[in-house]
């Protein structure tokens, strides 16, 4: 795969940070009418392909569809927005970008806006720049004009395209983790059009995982799946500055990166590492010895407890505009989730 897919191109498109998915959550459900589709009040989206099997197990695979943004707190009396983070910011990210907001009557370009270098004080050229010395510039003339823009609560995101690299690589805000809720469709697309197997397998764009992890915590309760794996991104460990011995060794193009840890059902790990194997697809091992900061920490404690594990994708410049990816890696966790699904019968059990 060295070109975008469509379906993830429009995915990646959509501004849609935590609590404010809509427009994301809308390209999903248009892309998934091959399967039986529901949504709850939250707004996340389950697409569920029906097993085969008289006694079919439920294969749940959760990526989250949210993305880190902002959110505008106030209108001052020249017209400018200020404003707080949805999710988590290195705030040197945020300086000199371009954003659009989700504005009263659709979207509204403007730029962050700070103090120029030129006037600060020496002391202050030395400190790391924070979100309240900070603001959005819509080039409104004063606050009436602004308002008839944007409120108070409107959410923005950061203005990057996706941008098609060398060697299938692609750049991009919410790839963090617009790739999860696309492998999640694509992984029941694929059952879909092979005929079905005898598991039921549910694919879910989960809401609000960048600050609650609410949307999969309710979804998993719903769906009551046999196991559910979490689909996200990890860093990627081989840009300068990061310590393999820290942060295990995952490049971009090594494949799957599958989780072991405290938190995570170790059958469900063995499951996949065989089924790697098995299957030829090239992979890494990650581990945790704590929660992951994932859906699945929430998936494993809903109900009396979901056998889950962790798989994920190898990426660069994490919650920044220019996040990047390896496209045969997407692929290759879609192929491994596939090949899952078909292993999954009534006999199957992850019972610790």
């Amino acid at each position: 795969m060295s070109h975008t897919p469509e379906f993830l191109d429009a995915l990646l498109r959509a501004p849609a940070p935590s609590g404010y998915e809509g427009p994301a959550a809308a390209v999903w459900r248009e892309a998934a009418g091959f399967a039986e589709v529901s949504v709850d009040p939250l707004g996340s989206t389950v697409a569920r392909v029906p097993g085969a099997g008289e006694h079919a197990p439920t294969f749940a695979v959760v990526g989250h569809i949210d993305e880190i943004g902002l959110v505008v707190t106030h209108i001052d009396d020249e017209g400018f927005l200020w404003f707080g983070p949805i999710g988590g910011w290195d705030p040197q990210i945020l300086v000199g970008q371009r954003v659009v907001v989700a504005g009263r009557d659709g979207e509204v370009a403007g730029v962050l806006g700070k103090k120029p270098v030129h006037l600060l004080k020496e002391e202050q050229r030395k400190q790391v720049a924070k979100i309240t010395d900070m603001h959005i510039d819509l080039g409104a003339a004063d606050r009436e004009d602004a308002e008839r823009l944007v409120r108070v609560g409107d959410p923005a995101v950061l203005a990057a395209e996706p941008l098609e690299l060398p060697n299938g690589r692609l750049a991009s805000r919410s790839l963090d983790n617009r790739l999860g809720s696309y492998v999640a469709l694509e992984v029941a697309r694929r059952v879909a059009e092979a005929g079905g197997v005898e598991a039921t397998v549910a694919g879910v764009a989960a809401v609000q995982e960048e600050v609650t992890l609410a949307g999969s915590q309710t979804t998993a309760f719903a769906i009551d799946p046999t196991l559910a794996v979490a689909v996200d991104v990890t860093h990627a460990t081989d840009a300068p500055g990061i310590e393999k011995k820290e942060n295990g060794d995952h490049a971009l193009g090594s494949g799957p990166v599958i989780c072991r840890g405290s938190t995570l059902n170790p059958k469900v790990a063995a499951l996949l590492i065989e089924t790697a194997g098995s299957e030829g697809i090239e992979h890494t091992l990650e581990a945790s010895g704590r929660s992951t900061g994932t859906d699945a920490d929430a998936i494993q404690m809903s109900r009396a407890g979901i056998a889950t594990g962790l798989v994920s994708i190898p990426l660069r410049y994490m919650h920044s505009t220019v996040e990047m990816v390896q496209l045969s890696d997407v692929e290759a966790v879609i192929e491994l989730l596939v090949a899952v699904a078909g292993r999954l019968d009534g006999d199957s059990d992850f019972t610790r």
